[in-house]
Formats: C-alpha cells, structure tokens, sequence
C-alpha cells in the first residue's frame, strides 16, 4: 500500500515551507533510533533528557518505543532566538533536577547542525558526573557540523537548510505540524 502524500506547502509568519519528511517516514526513523536505544542501554537505566521545546514531540514518540528501565528529564536551551540560523550563542535557561552522577545520560534533541548546542550539553553533564552522554536526534545537518562529536543516533540526515515541524519552529510557528517541511528559497517574481 503506498504512502499518502505530506501535504501541501504551509505559510508560517510570511514564509513557505514545503513538505520533506511525512509522518510515516518519520515513525520509521523513529522507531529505528528506539530500537538501536533498547539494544544498547537495555539493563543500563538511562537518563532520557530532552532539550525543550524543539526535541519535546520527537521524545515522546521515542521513549513510548523503549520497553526498557529509564527516566526522563528536560532542560531548555537555546541557539536560534527565533531567527533562520543558529545564533551561535547557547542560552541555558533551566537544568535537569535528576542525580547525574554515574548515569547514562541520553540528549534527545530536535536537530544537530553546527554540533555547539549538544557539544556543550555534553561537557556540562560530564562535569556532572555523567557516567557516559550520548546524544539521540530526529534530525543531522551533516553539512553544517563544525565541533564536537556528531549525535550516535540520528533518524535522518538532512541538508543544510532550515526546517520546521514535528517539534521545530520559525517564531514559535510550525511546532505542531505532524510533518517535517522545508523553507522554500523559490520565491515569487516581484511585479
């Protein structure tokens, strides 16, 4: 049976975006990532932390699929401030409130491109006392890796170009979409 179509292209604050990963695709990358998680961390207990707000939607569906001992938390940073490009400065502005010494810490996060955000999450969860950091994300901008490690779980690797939907946003817009969509650079002719 095929797969229905994405959809159509979305309008958020004045821009278009047009469908690039569906639903479907992506609950099989999801579900990929959950299973490589079980194989791995199966008698480990670990930490599940979810960076807020992008990586929220991707986390739920995640650990749903883990039938293992684990624990959640959630932190809030930040490198966008709502524009198209990461801003290149990291805002932190709530911790995880669970004991992190000697845990298998596991960052899931929304999307990895210049790698800052989750190189620094690592550093700070090692000085911690983490016993291992992992990072687990919907989304890799290959191309645009510039330091630390890449994610050791990825559910798809994207170019680098902006994306919202399934968690991320343009202005706080397009979180809620059940799809992964593209920022159209074809714009229209001026008259």
């Amino acid at each position: 049976m095929d797969e229905p179509a994405i959809g159509a292209p979305v309008m958020i604050d004045g821009l278009r975006f047009v469908p690039m990963i569906g639903s479907g695709e992506i609950s099989r990358g999801i579900a990929a990532v959950a299973g490589a998680l079980v194989e791995r961390y199966r008698d480990r207990n670990p930490l599940m932390i979810c960076v807020l707000n992008g990586a929220a939607i991707f986390h739920a569906d995640l650990i749903r699929l883990m039938p293992i001992a684990l624990e959640v938390d959630y932190v809030r940073v930040s490198s966008y401030d709502g524009g198209l490009s990461s801003s290149g400065t990291i805002i932190f502005t709530a911790s995880a409130s669970t004991q992190l010494t000697g845990r298998n810490v596991i960052v899931v996060e929304d999307i990895v491109d210049t790698g800052r955000t989750v190189d620094w999450l690592r550093g700070y969860f090692m000085e911690r006392g983490a016993a291992s950091v992992e990072v687990a994300s919907l989304l890799y901008k290959r191309e645009a890796h510039m330091m630390g490690n890449p994610p050791e779980y990825a559910a798809f690797e994207i170019p680098n170009r902006f994306v919202v939907g399934f968690g991320l946003d343009y202005r706080q817009q397009g979180r809620n979409l059940p799809a992964v969509y593209l920022l159209d650079d074809i714009l229209p002719a001026e008259g």
